[in-house]
């Protein structure tokens, strides 16, 4: 049987009117992190792997930026 892989959040913050959850899992036996972004109308994978925590979290920000300064027509 498939044994569902449940979100690990291991850390969460706001930034610039989104939240943050950062999901810790492991591949290879090695951790692994993903971030997911949620707003007001849903959310989103922001960042699907990255190796360490400061990793995912600055990507995070970064992809939360550029979200930010999209102009939308």
């Amino acid at each position: 049987m498939i044994e569902p892989d449940f979100p690990h959040i291991v850390l969460a913050f706001n930034y610039k009117g989104w939240k943050v959850e950062i999901d810790k899992g492991e591949m290879d036996g090695c951790p692994t992190y993903a971030a997911w972004a949620n707003y007001n109308l849903g959310c989103v994978v922001a960042v699907p792997y990255a190796s360490s925590r400061q990793e995912v979290v600055k990507r995070a920000k970064q992809w939360i930026d550029a979200r930010n300064n999209q102009k939308i027509n």
